[in-house]
């Protein structure tokens, strides 16, 4: 008998076409005859432990660590949170100071949460056309370490959620070069392995260097939502002290057919990923040829910022239609990954259907010909005030909730973020700046929801007392 859930479920998925993830687009079996109650183990003779892999689930990470060309490969099944999580746990002790990229996703700033780590920011530059984070300059990392020798990582995203990349093998080195290890959340990235080099995804992490690489097999890659792996190399990330930080976010309980579908995911890469990546190559490039002859839909990858952004991955499209385009989008039989101000993002994979994308082209070629081009986006990523304390000790004072014109120049007691992307435009112990309060004006005046994390809402916020 069918739940309910399932039945929704089963209604959203065959009601329009999957610009989104995961990346399997739902056509791809993530294992050949998976059948979840079929393959739900637990740790018996001869099914290994995740925890102590020495059977089966160590040969199956021992395929993707040399897949992809790793040291070592460790399976998740908490999604890339988990990975990060442990990750920033196993390199950074309680109490230190990391450098992270103000772009990071949530789950990393819950990691300096949970460790009262005290964040050096780093402040990518913000393309100008769409109002999103750029790429992180190696002289900026260089310049950070410099002023703060005490920090115990360096903490990245590339490519972000909208596809931009830095420099990683210079930032390696440059990290290496004082003893730093560098974390990156490559999540949106697990499409960047050896194999899909000579199709134009180079620049990925564990090739440039980084001591840990998290990434999300489901979010453009067939494997099943929720499933990940970690990547370790050199000699700066501790294997034993990441394994003893995993198994303390991690269920000791992990879910069979997840595991099964990272390693049916790998042997799809092995088998098919060449084919299929030189398939996704050329479906972009016809995407490509026709929006170039768009008067009217700025779409990062051929815009003026694509040329301000050291690396990016074109298999993202992040389109300036704001919601009335993604409502068009819809209405043409295509649903969107995000709608937030005035960017729509389209995520692509190598297990699109041959000719979506140009079906997807011919849409958008409608909506160019009908709409006026939106101005360029205003206050998306305010720039974050001064840290007045640390994330983990803000969140154990007392706080009020005031309305939000009375918050500006108060210290926050909650992170703002629209999710997705989930990159918080407020975190805890920052000052609340006057530009804040116009971003997220302008991005509720567009009809882009913002979550708090404790208490606040739509003209309100939480402050320190």
């Amino acid at each position: 008998m069918s739940s309910l859930l399932q039945n929704q479920c089963e209604r959203l998925a065959g009601a329009r076409y999957p610009l989104h993830m995961p990346g399997h687009k739902r056509r791809v079996p993530p294992a050949p005859g998976l059948s979840c109650y079929a393959f739900d183990l637990t740790e018996i003779d001869g099914a290994d432990d995740l925890h102590d892999a020495r059977g089966i689930l160590a040969a199956a990470m021992a395929r993707t660590a040399a897949l992809y060309g790793s040291a070592r490969c460790r399976y998740l099944v908490g999604g890339s949170t988990v990975g990060l999580l442990a990750g920033i746990r196993a390199l950074a002790p309680f109490g230190s100071e990391v450098l992270v990229a103000r772009n990071c996703h949530k789950a990393v700033y819950h990691a300096l949460e949970l460790g009262h780590l005290t964040a050096r920011y780093l402040i990518p530059p913000v393309l100008p056309g769409f109002g999103v984070y750029g790429s992180v300059a190696p002289a900026a990392v260089a310049a950070a370490l410099d002023a703060h020798p005490a920090v115990r990582c360096v903490i990245l995203t590339s490519p972000t959620y909208e596809g931009v990349q830095s420099d990683l093998r210079s930032i390696a080195r440059i990290c290496h070069a004082r003893g730093v290890p560098l974390l990156v959340d490559e999540a949106h990235g697990a499409h960047y392995l050896p194999l899909a080099e000579a199709c134009g995804w180079q620049g990925g992490a564990v090739a440039a260097g980084a001591d840990l690489v998290v990434q999300s097999a489901h979010k453009t890659l067939p494997s099943l939502t929720q499933t990940a792996w970690m990547h370790l190399n050199g000699p700066l990330a501790d294997p034993a002290a990441v394994e003893r930080e995993l198994d303390v976010f991690e269920t000791s309980s992990p879910s069979y057919p997840l595991l099964a579908s990272l390693d049916g995911c790998t042997a799809w890469l092995a088998e098919r990923g060449p084919a299929a990546f030189a398939a996704w190559r050329a479906r972009l490039d016809r995407f490509y040829a026709a929006a170039r002859g768009w008067r009217n839909i700025p779409l990062l990858g051929v815009s003026p910022d694509r040329a301000a952004c050291f690396g990016y991955d074109d298999g993202k499209l992040l389109l300036r239609i704001g919601p009335a385009g993604a409502a068009a989008l819809r209405a043409a039989g295509f649903e969107p990954e995000m709608v937030c101000g005035p960017n729509v993002l389209a995520m692509t994979s190598p297990c699109d259907a041959e000719r979506a994308l140009d079906r997807l082209a011919g849409a958008l070629a409608a909506w160019d010909a009908a709409a006026p081009c939106l101005p360029a986006a205003a206050a998306i990523l305010p720039p974050p005030g001064p840290l007045e304390l640390p994330i983990g000790p803000a969140l154990l004072r007392p706080r009020q909730i005031v309305p939000l014109a009375q918050a500006v120049g108060r210290t926050a007691a909650e992170y703002v973020w629209a999710y997705p992307p989930g990159v918080p435009l407020l975190a805890p112990g920052e000052q609340v700046t006057p530009a804040f309060a116009e971003a997220a004006a302008n991005l509720q005046a567009m009809g882009t929801a913002l979550r708090h994390s404790a208490g606040g809402g739509a003209g309100a916020l939480a402050v320190l007392a």
